[in-house]
């Protein structure tokens, strides 16, 4: 019988065949895991109706992406990893601005709200401090944040639903502000939340803090995984590969990939100025995913809970200082 947290991709099966799990198990263990679905004691996360998009005043400053009919940068994604003192300054604000916008929004999670009400709740803040919500438009995604329930990992598309007591709920925020992204996200319990899914939110925030702590300069970006990974492991749970976090600043995600698994390829070394996010995604079953027929909602492949929290941070001479707090 397969484990409840399955190994990776490239982990010995846990059969005991000598194997690679991809070339043993997996495929046999996802099958089985699709043909289980979500736990049917609940009901699985659908999707509502999705408002029109909301309006941005002209007077306020917007990516290039913004109004573009296919939301796709024209910024080339090679931004410097190691920004200059202006564009520290910039981030500085920007993602404090950022982690305003998450408190006051996440003030209005409860039981019976829709995820589009917060939607209306976080544009009006990113407005009134002057910023542009970056997600809106960006690739074409239409709300100004992404608020993922349950069993989605990333990327929820707020809409009619309502929040439900027990529900989690991860609020994902980024404001285009100064020329400048910042970003962060948490999640949060939506009224009495069962004992085992309070404990994967516990599991997210403290796999995020020890993320943090494994920022070194003139260490390898790989070291973040490897903690990560270490902490989810050992508390039976498992991170998600498909999405990492990333490089930022005047562009909303760079060329650098930080991933929360162990990757030894992640060999950049972390310096003093670079700025980046870390964001784990935390699975209470296995990590794999899929996507919703929106080519947004990414969803657990066995419909188990995800949780996630996200910092912007920037290498000091001695560690990471976080951005993102208000």
């Amino acid at each position: 019988t397969a484990p409840a947290v399955l190994p990776g991709p490239n982990d010995a099966c846990w059969c005991g065949s000598g194997s690679k799990y991809k070339k043993c198990h997996r495929g046999a263990d996802t099958v089985e895991a699709r043909k289980k679905g979500p736990d049917a004691s609940r009901k699985g996360i659908r999707p509502g109706i999705v408002s029109p998009r909301r309006v941005v005043p002209i007077t306020i400053a917007r990516p290039d992406y913004a109004d573009s009919l296919a939301g796709r940068p024209s910024r080339s994604r090679n931004e410097p990893d190691v920004k200059s003192p202006d564009v520290i300054a910039r981030m500085r604000r920007a993602c404090q601005a950022a982690a305003q916008v998450l408190v006051e929004t996440a003030q209005h999670v409860r039981v019976g709200i829709t995820t589009d009400e917060l939607d209306a709740i976080a544009h009006e803040a990113y407005l009134k401090r002057g910023g542009y919500p970056s997600t809106l438009n960006y690739h074409k995604f239409p709300k100004s944040l992404c608020t993922s329930v349950n069993e989605v990992i990333c990327h929820g598309i707020p809409d009619s639903r309502a929040l439900e007591d027990g529900d989690i709920v991860n609020l994902d925020i980024t404001i285009y502000l100064d020329g400048v992204h910042g970003d962060c996200s948490a999640t949060y319990l939506v009224g009495n939340v069962e004992p085992q899914h309070q404990r994967l939110v516990q599991i997210a925030k403290e796999c995020l803090d020890i993320g943090i702590a494994a920022v070194k300069p003139g260490r390898p970006i790989s070291d973040i995984g490897r903690a990560v990974e270490a902490h989810a492991v050992k508390n039976g749970t498992s991170v998600v590969r498909a999405y990492c976090g990333h490089g930022i600043g005047e562009t909303f995600h760079t060329a650098l990939q930080v991933p929360h698994y162990y990757e030894p390829e992640a060999d950049t070394i972390m310096q003093p100025g670079m700025i980046f996010t870390v964001e784990p995604m935390i699975n209470q079953g296995h990590w794999d995913h899929r996507t919703w027929n929106d080519d947004w909602t990414v969803v657990t492949a066995d419909g188990l809970r995800s949780a996630q929290f996200e910092h912007t941070l920037l290498v000091t001479d001695t560690g990471a200082e976080i951005l993102t707090v208000p």
